[in-house]
């Protein structure tokens, strides 16, 4: 709260917090797309992604408590958590321990289940958040996965299953808010 009010007293609006962390995405992206050349870049992942969930809980809290509320506000947020998604996951792609088809189907379901929880707005006129491997949970298991490699590279052998695992549970958590919505839960 301090920090948010601290914000609001420099005139920093939500659509700027989103902005920010948006191009945050773009750095995170290229860090990790050059992490196996300086690994001190993989640090920077798992610090950027807490530091842009954070952004992320700032942008909603200031426009609901300050009531800043926009279409055009929620359009960037939706848009931007896709893209931001799409942007810091991409350089998967990369890594040598994680079969590129693997890396894409990742990408791609972050993406679906991110619509899915719009979706539901469309559906029930509530987002939904549910499951297993939602953004936050997505957040948490790349900057832990980029913590264990500036340490080691000892995961490699692990790499294609984590990744098939979190795929599996963003599908799972993608059945959940599609079903949710269509109940109205």
């Amino acid at each position: 709260m301090p920090l948010l009010k601290l914000l609001k007293k420099l005139g920093v609006s939500p659509n700027t917090i989103t902005f920010s962390s948006i191009l945050l995405s773009f750095l995170l992206s290229y860090f990790l797309w050059n992490a196996f050349e300086n690994p001190l870049y993989f640090l920077f992942v798992a610090f950027g992604l807490l530091f842009r969930m954070m952004l992320n809980a700032l942008d909603g809290m200031m426009a609901r408590i300050y009531n800043l509320q926009s279409k055009k506000g929620e359009v960037l947020n939706e848009v931007g958590d896709i893209i931001s998604d799409t942007a810091i996951y991409f350089p998967l792609i990369l890594f040598e321990s994680i079969e590129i088809e693997l890396a894409i189907i990742f990408i791609v379901l972050s993406v679906i289940n991110e619509f899915c929880g719009l979706l539901a707005k469309v559906v029930s006129g509530n987002r939904r958040y549910d499951g297993p491997m939602g953004k936050s949970d997505r957040a948490f298991l790349i900057g832990l996965i980029c913590i264990i490699y500036y340490f080691t590279n000892k995961m490699d052998p692990y790499m294609n299953i984590i990744i098939f695992v979190a795929s599996a549970l963003m599908i799972l958590s993608s059945y959940i808010r599609l079903t949710k919505s269509i109940k109205n839960e």
